[in-house]
Formats: C-alpha cells, structure tokens, sequence
C-alpha cells in the first residue's frame, strides 16, 4: 500500500474516529479505504461493472479545488496507507 496524507476538516476526522473507537473498523485507514472505494463503485466504475472489466487506476492526479488549506476551518492532516491496484 502507498501512504497518502490527507487533509480534512476536523469533524470528518471525529466521525472517522468514532467508529473506529466503536469497534466498527479496525483503524482510520480502514474507514477511508472503505470510504474511498464505494465513492469509486459508484462514480467511476459503476456498481454494475464487474471487478475484472474495473479499469486498472496506476495513479490519480490530485485536484485543485482552488481552495487554501487556511480557508478550511478546523482542517486536520491524517495520514493512511492507499493501494493502487
């Protein structure tokens, strides 16, 4: 897996951190990968595609909302492991 950082606002990383504490995932990299792959089902693969016709991601270019960390109110910096597959 490759680590990323993140950037994100503090009351995602409590929610993130909620469940963990709750027994629902077992780290907040779990909750993020898990997170990160369902928002890919449905906007880039499609929740019909099967798996071996999913395109092969080797990279994604980051985006540039146009928005300064120092305008994101209470932005927390995490880090997690990510595979590109």
């Amino acid at each position: 897996m490759r680590l990323i950082t993140v950037k994100m606002p503090e009351i995602y990383v409590n929610g993130i951190e909620e469940l963990v504490k709750a027994g629902r995932y077992s780290s907040r990299s779990e909750v993020i990968r898990i997170a990160v792959r369902e928002l890919l089902k449905r906007e880039l693969w499609g929740a019909t595609v099967p798996v071996a016709e999913r395109p092969k991601i080797v990279g994604i270019a980051p985006v540039d909302l146009g928005i300064g960390e120092e305008e994101i109110p209470g932005a927390a910096s995490i880090e997690l492991d990510y595979a590109y597959t």
